[in-house]
């Protein structure tokens, strides 16, 4: 797309990237959500980016690296892709998504991953058509109460 830019997230967009996610997703805290963002925009080993057009945020990726973890090497994961419903499909989740995989190559990071419901047929397919595959990780869960 024409004249976005993409950017490192700060932590002044974190309203911006709650309304993004609420207007998504729904059902949660957005203060409390806003405070994760604002810290995660102050990590200086993560990266995170905005695409930003004519001053207006359009979507975010939140991701984070991982030094080690039950047996692996420097590795990374993309948490969050979304884009403002009013922009989805326009290819906004690709660039910013290349973005941060771009960053991670300079990094030599060679692992990167995500996690994503069985269900979500639409993210699945984003995915792949990033060059995501199935891993050798299981998602394993435990409810705490």
């Amino acid at each position: 797309m024409n004249s976005i830019e993409v950017r490192r997230l700060r932590p002044d967009d974190a309203r911006e990237v709650g309304k993004i996610s609420f207007s998504i997703i729904g059902g949660y805290s957005q203060d409390e959500f806003q405070k994760i963002i604002e810290k995660q925009a102050l990590s200086v080993d993560d990266v995170s980016v905005v695409a930003v057009k004519d001053n207006q945020l359009l979507g975010y990726c939140i991701s984070y690296v991982l030094p080690v973890s039950f047996g692996m090497v420097k590795s990374a994961w993309l948490a969050l892709v979304a884009v403002h419903p009013d922009f989805m499909g326009q290819g906004i989740g690709k660039i910013l998504a290349k973005e941060v995989l771009k960053h991670f190559h300079t990094l030599e990071i060679v692992n990167v991953y995500t996690a994503v419901k069985w269900g979500s047929t639409d993210l699945i397919s984003f995915f792949k058509i990033l060059g995501f595959q199935r891993s050798d990780f299981v998602c394993l869960q435990k409810n705490s109460v």
